[in-house]
């Protein structure tokens, strides 16, 4: 199949997909500091740059984009139709660099939770009370 827009434009819509601060992100941190959590974001100094850091309870939560992410069994984890190698390729990428992150985070002390963006547009409720059995 051919894509419909130029390179250059499909170019363009990409670089404007966000990696940080994305609403599902924003729902997840104010759900926390409605509970009262009190949390740092992104930092660069652990693996991964992750999305919320909980250091009292050295816990680290990230806010996973089906899509990018590779959610199993997720209808938004589809693979285009367009460049199929390149995308197999690029979505293994993401898949083994979430896991190595993962793996260094927990040898390091910390607990690791992912938060799937389809489960905070589903049913954010869910979501907090996950939250608050995890942080317990």
């Amino acid at each position: 199949m051919v894509d419909i827009i130029s390179e250059a434009q499909r170019s363009w819509n990409m670089s404007r997909i966000k990696g940080k601060d994305t609403q599902p992100e924003l729902l997840v941190r104010s759900l926390l500091h409605k509970l009262g959590y009190r949390f740092r974001i992104h930092r660069k100094d652990l693996p991964g740059k992750p999305d919320i850091i909980l250091p009292r309870y050295k816990t680290v939560v990230f806010v996973h984009g089906c899509y990018w992410h590779r959610h199993k069994g997720c209808k938004y984890a589809y693979t285009p139709k367009s460049r199929v190698s390149f995308w197999a390729e690029k979505f293994k990428g993401n898949v083994e660099r979430d896991k190595k992150h993962q793996k260094q985070l927990k040898e390091m002390g910390w607990t690791v939770h992912v938060i799937w963006e389809c489960e905070v547009e589903k049913d954010i409720e869910k979501v907090r009370a996950r939250l608050q059995q995890l942080l317990q």
